[in-house]
């Protein structure tokens, strides 16, 4: 959908597709042209060059931050080992010591690994504009398997663990005191937490019970309760919000955080440093490249980041330097879904169309 940012804000064409053909196309067809305000597909940015090489495209502020905010989160699911409080240590058995909860807590399984790598390469290539059955091609994976993947928030939830609260969490304090009255069966336990509401299964008790059965009484009683750890989605909303709005209890959490890892300390520098370039529009070609080196030595793991700014760097010097933004395409797109739901879903291209350069 077309948008006319300097006659009042009007839907001046619908394309049929995202592909850079269509787009070059309508531009050939519309001669003089002169700023083009997009997101970061390619195919648009393909497009626009191909039709209008001479118009000055300007990548959306509002869709550069969600693709950073996107980044971190796959940062903070990587560094998943960093959110939880470390357990007090109250009783020393060595570096080694099964009890050590947050090994129980953060398993390095090569399942997980390769879920994380999968997770990445998909977004990758959904950022550079290749579509789902695209990505199925290129990575030979189901589509299916490419769908599951690019709509779930955060590779957290693909991960059977991660940082998502265990199931057995609000029964451990029970299991503990059971624990330290002597009781060691399994089963019985099993028996037991079943009948409060426990959904899990054997095996995720026993793996829990198996190093804690060689501890006494007292040791038990000495193990703090651990509160659960925030989800990589709530903490890359702390890292990525207005400090301000962050509540105290959260903020003490965030500074625990950045205490324990140096590379989430330096996520929030960074993010806190491209949020003042797209507040004060202060993004100039040196301070961005300033940003981004800063980044590249920093944060390995943002570089595919800072690989797509340079990709697109005038436009995204323009985005963050200039007062164009797509906001009232974003509107228009929320108008037409309103439209689309007056209709029942029943509106052909067409007819969707002229509503919405009449309407």
């Amino acid at each position: 959908m077309l948008i006319d940012l300097a006659d009042g804000h009007r839907p001046v064409d619908v394309l049929l597709g995202r592909e850079a053909d269509y787009f070059a196309d309508w531009l050939r067809a519309h001669p003089g042209v002169q700023v083009i305000c997009r997101d970061r597909a390619g195919g648009y940015a393909d497009g626009a060059r191909d039709g209008a090489p001479d118009a000055m495209q300007v990548a959306d502020r509002w869709h550069l931050w969600d693709n950073l905010c996107r980044h971190v989160e796959r940062l903070v699911a990587a560094h998943h080992a960093c959110l939880p409080e470390p357990a007090a240590a109250a009783i020393d058995h060595g570096a080694d010591d099964p009890t050590d909860l947050s090994v129980l807590q953060w398993p390095d399984t090569v399942r997980v690994a390769n879920t994380r790598q999968r997770y990445q390469q998909l977004h990758d290539l959904r950022e550079r504009g290749l579509s789902m059955r695209a990505i199925a091609r290129r990575l030979d994976l189901n589509f299916k398997t490419v769908r599951r993947y690019v709509g779930v928030g955060s590779v957290d939830v693909l991960l059977a663990g991660g940082v998502q609260v265990s199931v057995l969490d609000p029964f451990k304090p029970f299991l503990n005191g059971r624990l330290a009255e002597g009781e060691r069966n399994a089963t019985r336990l099993l028996t037991e937490i079943t009948g409060q509401g426990y959904t899990g299964g054997y095996n995720t008790l026993a793996r829990y019970i198996r190093p804690l059965r060689r501890l006494d009484a007292a040791e038990l009683a000495a193990l703090p309760p651990r509160p659960a750890p925030p989800s990589a989605r709530l903490v890359t909303g702390w890292i990525t919000g207005l400090p301000g709005n962050l509540d105290p209890d959260d903020a003490v959490r965030m500074h625990a955080i950045r205490h324990r890892c140096p590379e989430l300390d330096a996520a929030v520098r960074h993010v806190a440093g491209f949020a003042r370039m797209i507040k004060d529009l202060s993004g100039d070609e040196a301070m961005l490249s300033k940003w981004m080196g800063a980044v590249d030595a920093d944060l390995p793991a943002l570089r595919s980041f800072t690989a797509g700014l340079r990709r697109d760097l005038a436009a995204v010097v323009a985005g963050l330097t200039l007062d164009y933004n797509s906001g009232a395409v974003e509107g228009t797109v929320n108008r037409v879904k309103q439209l689309k739901a007056a209709m029942y879903g029943r509106a052909k291209p067409d007819l969707l169309r002229k509503l919405i350069l009449l309407a």
